[in-house]
């Protein structure tokens, strides 16, 4: 009898341990394995890319000698060949003009249409909201051409000005959209209040709204931004001297001689060109997420 009573003892005293192994052998297999992989896999092409961007041509064209995921002399050739060869300092000033300019004037027009479909409560408003994010499923790949034409006709054919009144096209419709979430969540009553105190709508939405806005404006700022900073259909069909090329398109037809690919330099140029991006969103992450969480909850 004593017997029994021990084995349920040492049995209840080792289950609290066995249900303590079986959960984090569960948690590590189901969330922090596949997490891993996740960052593994998204984070291995910049490491390929910053890792081919200060290899040595040596390194990079003998992997018998060398190891492939290593270096074993760094060297910031590649880099000075880039700053200093190349107009490369230029295309990144065009990239960044092109994309400040095209986010304000999206984020402008945005502002103005998502406030009025959201607050003004006209007749077909919801219609109209859903018009214009269906604008945004239009692909670039039919519109370029139509636009290309318009281009020409206004003379602005191989401008940046070309690119900062186009760019707007693909923008303002989910900019559009996702403010309009956003401007959902903020309290009717707020703008109401105001009016009876005799404020304009003009007022309300510079001293009321846009500051209760900022998370989304930012959300949508980083998403114009990002749009386009690495945009290229409308970059290679616009643009046509070097001078004036964007840092996606210029890298690439650029620094590719034929069948002669420039690796490090190619790889380098990426790397610095996709350093602002990776800047903004790691400034404005908080800020970000919280937009799309008050878009999608409304």
């Amino acid at each position: 009898m004593s017997d029994v009573v021990t084995n349920q003892v040492n049995a209840a005293a080792t289950k609290p341990e066995m249900m303590s192994w079986d959960s984090k052998t569960r948690r590590i297999i189901t969330i922090y394995l596949p997490l891993a992989v996740f960052v593994f896999i998204l984070l291995f092409p910049f490491y390929w890319m910053a890792l081919t961007a200060f290899k040595p041509n040596a390194e990079l064209l003998d992997y018998k000698t060398h190891n492939p995921f290593w270096i074993t002399s760094p060297t910031l050739d590649h880099i000075k060949h880039l700053l200093f060869n190349t107009a490369y300092p230029r295309w990144l000033w065009i990239t960044m003009l092109v994309a400040v300019a095209s986010t304000f004037l999206s984020l402008l027009a945005s502002t103005l249409a998502a406030y009025a479909i959201e607050r003004l409560r006209f007749k077909g408003s919801p219609y109209v909201g859903l018009g214009i994010y269906l604008a945004y499923l239009v692909p670039q790949s039919i519109l370029f051409i139509p636009l290309a034409t318009v281009i020409v006709q206004f003379g602005l054919f191989d401008s940046p000005l070309a690119l900062i009144l186009v760019f707007p096209t693909f923008l303002v419709p989910f900019c559009t959209w996702l403010l309009i979430g956003y401007f959902k969540s903020i309290p009717y009553e707020l703008e109401e209040c105001a009016l009876v105190d005799g404020a304009t709508r003009l007022q309300i939405l510079r001293k009321i709204t846009l500051p209760l806005a900022v998370p989304g404006l930012i959300s949508a700022g980083i998403f114009s931004f990002t749009l386009s900073w690495n945009e290229f259909i409308y970059s290679l069909a616009f643009i046509q001297s070097s001078a004036n090329k964007t840092v996606p398109v210029a890298i690439l037809t650029e620094l590719v001689s034929g069948d002669v690919y420039q690796w490090g330099a190619l790889m380098a140029g990426s790397l610095l060109g996709s350093l602002p991006v990776a800047l903004f969103y790691s400034l404005f992450v908080d800020y970000y997420v919280s937009s799309l969480t008050g878009a999608v909850k409304e």
